[in-house]
């Protein structure tokens, strides 16, 4: 069966052939799967954001852009996926601070090096800490010179949960205790949700974990939240004093979210990437949708967040060692 074509039809296939034929980036078609691992697994802040961003990245980065959960090992064995993917661009690898700038000071034998085997793409999110306390303690505490007092008073009681050992949360919560001159036992759960559900039911002291798993339950009364790791008062916490607002001036902790690609990807390639994933980031559902979480989004240029790797990576080496912390790879 033969159709007519009409002159609508000529006149728009002209147009593309010129158009092809001018632009070099339109000839070229997106690629057709793009991946982005995490070593998280689903219904997590970073699970939500890799999501969100790879609908974003469709179709004009990859026709199809899926997010893989790589669980397992503390995350070494999502951060290993990528580091043997092709250098194509079209594996991307997002995770938090400490795959990459804490890791290589806790793990003897780490099955990667950040710094040759991982290029910076875009910083994705920042977020801070939350200090909290539950109802094993009194009222009466509501500052953290108060828990630091509460605890000297009741030794057996002193207790933080935190999202894992080794985790920001955990070393945040070592040194504010050292910080305050009071002794604080640790205990280690498998993400911040039991560590929080813990808190508020009573089995634990506090906890240390991201600000967003903790604004809900404060604001129904479950726990007390009483300071936040930032340089300046969380947006999602405004009436909360942060650690330096009560005395505690050293002790600033600002995580992140991060994009990276194998170390082999061609500067193209990163270019690409790190342009259309800050493309995804601006926009305002997006953010809107990471503010639930009490995550802030925030893109970069893959210098800036390599910078910004680098300085947390020297940051916390001392800090490791100062605590005496190692984990077995």
């Amino acid at each position: 069966m033969k159709h007519a074509l009409s002159r609508r039809d000529v006149v728009a296939g002209l147009v593309g052939c010129a158009a092809s034929a001018a632009s070099p980036s339109l000839r070229a078609q997106p690629a057709g799967v793009a991946r982005i691992v995490i070593g998280s697994g689903p219904g997590s802040a970073i699970d939500t954001l890799a999501r969100r961003v790879a609908e974003k990245l469709q179709p004009a980065y990859a026709a199809t852009v899926i997010v893989e959960n790589k669980t397992g090992a503390s995350g070494q064995l999502a951060v290993g996926a990528v580091k043997t993917a092709p250098p194509d661009g079209l594996t991307l690898l997002l995770v938090p601070t400490p795959y990459m700038a804490i890791y290589p000071h806790t793990y003897r034998s780490l099955p990667y090096k950040p710094e040759s085997d991982f290029i910076a793409v875009s910083l994705a999110a920042t977020l801070n800490l939350g200090f909290a306390v539950g109802p094993l303690v009194p009222e009466r505490v509501k500052s953290l010179r108060d828990f630091a007092a509460w605890c000297r008073e009741n030794p057996s009681k002193a207790h933080f949960g935190s999202p894992a050992a080794g985790s920001t949360p955990h070393f945040t919560g070592v040194m504010l205790a050292r910080a305050g001159n009071f002794s604080l036992e640790h205990v280690a759960y498998r993400g911040p949700t039991p560590a929080v559900l813990d808190l508020v039911g009573g089995q634990i002291a506090a906890a240390c974990v991201p600000v967003g798993d903790l604004t809900s339950f404060a604001a129904s009364g479950k726990c007390r939240l009483l300071g936040t790791s930032g340089a300046t008062r969380n947006r999602f916490a405004p009436d909360v004093a942060t650690f330096v607002e009560q005395g505690f001036k050293d002790l600033i902790v600002e995580d992140w979210f991060g994009f990276f690609l194998p170390a082999r990807t061609p500067a193209a390639h990163v270019a690409k990437a790190s342009a259309a994933i800050r493309a995804a980031l601006a926009f305002a559902e997006l953010q809107q949708a990471m503010e639930q979480s009490g995550v802030q989004v925030q893109g970069s240029t893959p210098e800036a967040f390599a910078r910004q790797v680098a300085t947390d990576t020297l940051r916390w080496g001392p800090v490791v060692k100062a605590i005496g912390f190692t984990a077995e790879s």
